[in-house]
């Protein structure tokens, strides 16, 4: 198509019109337009999928998958397998920096929501889930990695260190919704995630330590000393004595001139940084160090607002770092180590999942006070996330490498990607029966009590 050569002022305004939009209407390289406006392409996708789920929220909690499902899903689809938007390929130590801050902001969450008395029996199924389980399942994995993946020891018992704790942040839909639920399946899967992912770094420093010197006579001692008794220690006094400060000069400027009500819900995220530097600086365990402050910090405001306030903050910040972990999770897996490591990766998941966690709990639960129901719950709820692949970079960042790396890595990412899919199918219908059990329960009781002289 050709402009026509005319002179009339009308027709060079038609002129420039045509010529127009034969540029416009020009054929475009799609693979070269999204290479140029690719970080426009990312902001578009997390908008949309930040606009579905929160939209969606309605529908979503009433079917059968899990959030983080739906962002495992949307990852792949942007992958290089698929769209290919997100093309970022950040390094372990990023990694292990992004996956740190998402689990600080989830085990200061979960601190805030305990509610119970410091007492054994309030805390009894964390102590067993905690105290008998937790071991159990690092040394039963670490079995399984020396015996069938041929690992040494101590890197058997890393792989059972980074698989071991149970996840605050993808298991969110089992767990306590506020400091008011008294449910105690909900009260042990949150405290478990709570607390195993801080109790889980003694392995993972044996596995380290190991790495870097495997006559473990010569380094075992300092592990007890250091990183079973001292960082423990700390991680306590300090999650007790940051918040607590932080919490008594908070309200002495209060009193003093109220803080501005926009910026007040930032001093949860005071908390938790101070309070996590603060324990790592003198060789503590930040984790259970945030933990504990969180469960100070819910004991120390009295105004239930406030407390209520902090938590939903916390919980909007969490869900977020979410968003940006699972989707980028899904962008980093590849086809080809999937496919070599499938094997293993999946013997490795379904004894964990299927074996390990189930048996070991119907173990580690026995006694007269708990009830079947919920020891099979407890057994099946061992989602693995977040907290594992921080663990994972950890160690990448502190010797892990070469064949062996490769493989734990493949594993964990294996491990986790079944147990997202699998219990993101199961937690909404299974929960779902498990409050109906409960109501008819009660209505049981209520009926018997009634019916009795």
């Amino acid at each position: 198509m050709f402009c026509r050569n005319v002179d009339s002022r009308g027709d060079r305004v038609w002129l420039s019109s045509c010529c127009l939009s034969q540029s416009i209407w020009k054929p475009v390289d799609l693979a070269q337009f999204v290479d140029k406006n690719l970080y426009l392409f990312e902001l578009l996708v997390i908008g949309l999928i930040l606009m579905g789920v929160t939209l969606g929220s309605g529908w979503i909690t009433r079917l059968p998958i899990s959030y983080a499902l739906i962002y495992l899903v949307v990852g792949i689809a942007l992958s290089p397998y698929g769209l290919n938007i997100i093309r970022v390929r950040p390094d372990a130590d990023f990694l292990e920096k992004l996956t740190e801050i998402v689990v600080l902001v989830s085990l200061f969450s979960c601190g805030l929501k305990m509610n119970r008395p410091l007492t054994a029996w309030a805390w009894r199924s964390t102590i067993r889930l905690i105290g008998l389980l937790m071991p159990l399942t690092i040394f039963a994995v670490a079995i399984v990695g020396h015996y069938y993946l041929k690992f040494e020891w101590g890197v058997a018992i890393l792989l059972g260190a980074i698989l071991a704790p149970t996840d605050p942040v993808l298991a969110s839909e089992v767990q306590l919704f506020d400091p008011e639920d008294r449910d105690e399946l909900r009260f042990g899967l949150t405290s478990e995630g709570g607390l195993n992912d801080a109790l889980a770094f003694p392995f993972v420093y044996f596995g380290i330590h190991w790495l870097e010197n495997d006559q473990w006579q010569e380094w075992f001692p300092r592990w007890v000393g250091i990183d079973l008794i001292w960082a423990i220690a700390a991680g306590l006094l300090m999650g007790i004595l940051v918040p607590r400060a932080i919490v008594w000069i908070d309200r002495r400027l209060q009193r003093a001139r109220p803080v501005d009500d926009l910026m007040e819900d930032f001093i949860a995220l005071s908390i938790i940084l101070v309070t996590y530097a603060a324990t790592e600086l003198i060789y503590g365990y930040g984790f259970m160090a945030v933990f504990v402050a969180g469960m100070v910090t819910q004991r120390s405001y009295h105004n239930p607002e406030k407390r209520l306030a902090q938590l939903e903050f916390t919980e909007r910040i969490e869900k977020l770092l979410e968003v940006a972990t699972i989707l980028l999770l899904g962008s980093l897996l590849r086809f080809e180590p999937i496919a070599r490591f499938a094997v293993p990766g999946l013997v490795v998941a379904a004894v964990l999942l299927l074996v390990i966690r189930p048996i070991g709990t119907m173990l580690c639960t026995w006694g007269k006070n708990t009830h079947l129901v919920r020891r099979l719950l407890f057994g099946w709820f061992g989602v693995r996330g977040v907290g594992s692949l921080y663990y994972l970079f950890y160690a990448f960042g502190n010797g892990l490498g070469g064949e062996t790396g490769e493989a734990i890595a493949w594993i964990t990412f294996i491990t986790i990607v079944v147990s997202v899919v699998v219990h993101g199918i199961t937690s909404t219908p299974i929960m779902n029966w498990y409050e109906k059990h409960l109501e008819t329960r009660r209505q049981k009781t209520a009926s018997s009590d009634y019916i009795r002289p």
